[in-house]
């Protein structure tokens, strides 16, 4: 029997599902007949339940069951044969104008929108590419002997300088009064390395054990602490240790601790220089990417589907209250989050989901099998054992979900480059990697 499909908006759609009573209250009372078998009721034994007593205790919910079935398998075949693609849940609400001997609902639904994608050849994109300086191979070197430093104690006398330890205790005051969090004893901190605010780093400067200083610092206005944001403390501070770093030497050793395979200095350079392109690739990738998206969207043109946007808004919600309890906060469930701090965001989140699936099954860029495997293998080269990593991802389907998902952005992002107007931009390496 045809489906009469009412359209009620751009993507709103409504159908009327009818139901017969008698199938509905048969299969109702065959459900009651089999659960009687096993109820349990005081006074009676297992299976011998009257009837009357099941159904006063299981009725509504066995009736609420069956309805929700029939009328579940019933949306699905009508929107089956008026070939309908359904965008999230249907609103089910019961009609009270039912030919006798049936039950009637109005199930009001989204459609999928049609997606129209421009001419990508018109579009102007920006692709980046960055190398990696042996400049930036010597600062990683540079980290990496810092992670590796240990502190002794400086001679007596001797000031405290840049990239020395010290311990202090202090204690800062506004208008003559103490603050939350503007006083502790035996605090440490690393000088020159932005631990500290800029005027409280250099009064420490210089400073010797024992010795006493009080200066005055003004807070930023932007600064974290809500309650001296833009105010002038005045700050005591005692030096009670200074301690010199001491940097491990740059040879074969300290290649040897950082795990390297060829346990030398030009071992650990290679080593540095590969992992640094690594990054370089994953962060051009991801630059590039983002552009081809944006240019994509400059090019669509649909409608959102009102379902498919509170759907995302909901998962956004969610991530961000976990976000929250990762982060010790108290209570993070019960903190108000209004919906529309993310409602821009899921917009985006659905419009560019619709696009990409629609670009990739006009264009056929689904990930195959060999670009699967490929890049696994590329991500397993950071791991000590690469053929474990890639056995751990093929052992997962929702992990090679994942991998799937990438590899299909990747498609998405070479198509789009290789359609639209593209002008090839080098960045610095510092630039690529601050940006």
């Amino acid at each position: 029997m045809a489906v009469n499909v009412e359209t009620l908006e751009k993507l709103e759609r409504r159908i009327t599902l009818t139901l017969p009573s008698a199938q509905i209250s048969s299969e109702v009372e065959s459900r009651l007949r089999k659960l009687s078998r096993t109820v349990k009721a005081a006074g009676f034994r297992p299976g011998k339940v009257p009837m009357s007593v099941v159904t006063q205790r299981y009725g509504y919910s066995v009736h609420y069951e069956v309805m929700n079935d029939h009328v579940g398998r019933a949306f699905s075949d009508a929107t089956s044969e008026a070939k309908l693609r359904v965008a999230g849940a249907p609103r089910i609400e019961q009609k009270n104008d039912a030919h006798e001997g049936q039950i009637a609902f109005d199930a009001t639904f989204e459609v999928y929108p049609e997606v129209q994608i421009g001419d990508l050849s018109s579009a102007e994109i920006d692709s980046v590419s960055a190398e990696v300086t042996e400049e930036a191979v010597d600062r990683t070197i540079e980290i990496l002997r810092k992670q590796r430093r240990t502190f002794g104690q400086r001679p007596a006398g001797d000031g405290a300088q840049e990239g020395d330890r010290v311990t202090i205790d202090f204690e800062g005051k506004i208008d003559g009064e103490s603050f939350a969090g503007g006083k502790a004893d035996g605090f440490q901190f690393v000088i020159g390395e932005g631990q500290m605010l800029e005027q409280f780093d250099k009064a420490v400067r210089g400073m010797k054990v024992g010795e006493s200083k009080t200066f005055a610092l003004q807070f930023p206005d932007d600064y974290h602490g809500k309650d001296v944001a833009g105010k002038e403390a005045d700050f005591r501070v005692t030096v009670t240790k200074v301690e010199a770093q001491k940097l491990p030497e740059v040879d074969e050793g300290f290649a040897e601790t950082l795990g390297i395979a060829e346990a030398s200095v030009q071992g650990l350079r290679d080593s540095v220089k590969s992992n640094l392109q690594r990054e370089v690739r994953l962060r051009v990738l991801a630059r590039n990417k983002a552009a081809a998206m944006e240019a994509l969207l400059a090019k669509s043109t649909l409608d959102l589907p009102k379902a498919l946007v509170s759907n995302e808004v909901e998962r956004l919600l969610a991530s961000a209250r976990e976000d929250m309890k990762g982060r010790g906060i108290k209570d993070a469930e019960k903190v108000t989050l209004p919906q529309e701090l993310f409602q821009a965001q899921a917009e985006r989140r659905v419009r560019l989901g619709l696009v990409v699936a629609e670009l990739v099954r006009v264009n056929n860029l689904q990930a195959k099998p060999d670009q699967l495997q490929a890049h696994i293998e590329e991500m397993s080269q950071s791991y000590e054992k690469p053929s474990e990593v890639v056995r751990w991802y093929l052992s997962d389907r929702n992990r090679m979900a994942e991998v799937e998902a990438l590899v299909i952005e990747k498609n998405v992002t070479d198509f789009v480059l290789a359609q639209a107007k593209v002008t090839a931009k080098t960045l610095a390496f510092d630039e690529l990697m601050n940006g």
